[in-house]
């Protein structure tokens, strides 16, 4: 199949050569100047040759295409959004005249992006596809050199319109990704695992994070075996979200729960377990680095604060939620509600469309 990737960075080029290694024609957009200029341009100096090391294997792609002309989007069975999710909007808007009709959008992940792509992408006759996760983490260890440290085994998205889920299937199947599909895009937005894991390990370990000067690593030292209380705060955020779930009759499902499934075949295992198994592996990259990192300006206001918007608009209190984008803001000095996804920046009837699709509301 035609491909267009929209992100060239850690997990864009990652995933843009395992799809090339399945015989997909790849084009890989580069769509700003932010980032991984270094890798993109040793990609551009070598046929699109890009490295993944998976745990000692190493295998290399060659990319089809390299561009930094969203326009390139135009002939892609599906377009593949790889971007933070604190662009996804301005990206959404920038692509929608090169859209086609009949193309699949996969955002990866989507934090219900699927609001952005109605809000501004809403004439087109496309699908839309939110992950929870992306397929393949890892870091872009020097140019052209990709560390995988994790694939998942399954890949769980949502599609919109609902209705056309076999249809998208029949494509989406083709990218050999391991996919599973939910009810709604709402599921995939929801169970988003940075939502919860770093939103509240950063935010609880915020002096630790300044005083390791670059050595905190997260998932090391937040959630251990011997660390109880971080777990409470994350339990409880994740109440919310699951009372947010409840609300609209889909499976109250703990983040352990979300997490074993996409990371494990083994369904004897305790779930709690995999993820320690998963915090604990000797391929964890250290990060956040810095407080004014992604774990913290992209999880907070793109996550907590699309998880806040929904609860108000079911009546749904979310107190946990609510207090960690207030000490969030305060800690980095500015309003992350207002950088995030309220139901104005979403539009609320984007989000009612959306419930509506998955016959959650009348």
């Amino acid at each position: 199949m035609k491909i267009a990737i929209l992100g060239a960075g850690n997990a864009g080029c990652a995933v843009a050569a395992d799809l090339t290694m399945h015989g997909h024609d790849v084009t890989l957009i580069k769509t700003s100047h932010a980032m991984h200029d270094d890798n993109f341009q040793f990609l551009l100096e070598n046929e699109g040759k890009m490295t993944l090391n998976e745990f000692g294997e190493i295998k290399s792609a060659n990319i089809h295409r390299l561009s930094r002309d969203v326009s390139e989007i135009r002939g892609a069975e599906i377009v593949i959004i790889y971007i933070q999710t604190n662009y996804h909007e301005q990206l959404i808007e920038r692509i929608a005249p090169f859209l086609e009709d009949g193309q699949i959008l996969l955002i990866n992940p989507g934090y219900l992006s699927t609001a952005y792509v109605l809000k501004h992408c809403g004439s087109k006759d496309i699908i839309i596809a939110e992950a929870e996760s992306s397929f393949i983490d890892g870091r872009i260890m020097e140019p052209g050199y990709f560390r995988v440290g994790f694939r998942n085994v399954r890949n769980p998205i949502g599609i919109f319109p609902s209705s056309r889920k076999q249809e998208a299937a029949a494509k989406l199947d083709q990218l050999g990704e391991r996919l599973v599909y939910l009810d709604s895009v709402i599921e995939a937005a929801l169970h988003n695992p940075n939502m919860v894991v770093h939103t509240v390990g950063s935010v609880m370990s915020i002096p630790r994070i300044e005083s390791s000067k670059g050595e905190f690593c997260l998932y090391y030292e937040a959630y251990t075996r011997n660390n109880p209380h971080t777990w409470m705060v994350l339990d409880a955020l994740d109440k919310e979200k699951m009372d947010v779930l409840g609300k609209l009759n889909f499976a109250r499902m703990p983040y352990v729960e979300a997490c074993k499934y996409r990371n494990s075949l083994d369904d004897t295992m305790d779930a709690k377990e995999v993820f320690l198994n998963y915090a604990e592996m000797p391929t964890r990259a250290k990060g956040p680095t810095k407080v004014d990192s992604r774990y913290i300006s992209e999880d907070v206001p793109q996550g907590l604060v699309m998880l806040e918007a929904l609860g108000k608009a079911l009546d749904i209190a979310t107190p946990i939620c609510t207090a960690l984008i207030e000490i969030a803001s305060a800690a980095l000095g500015r309003d992350l509600r207002a950088e995030g996804r309220t139901p104005e920046k979403l539009g609320r009837e984007n989000i009612h469309r959306i419930l509506r699709d998955c016959g959650k509301e009348n």
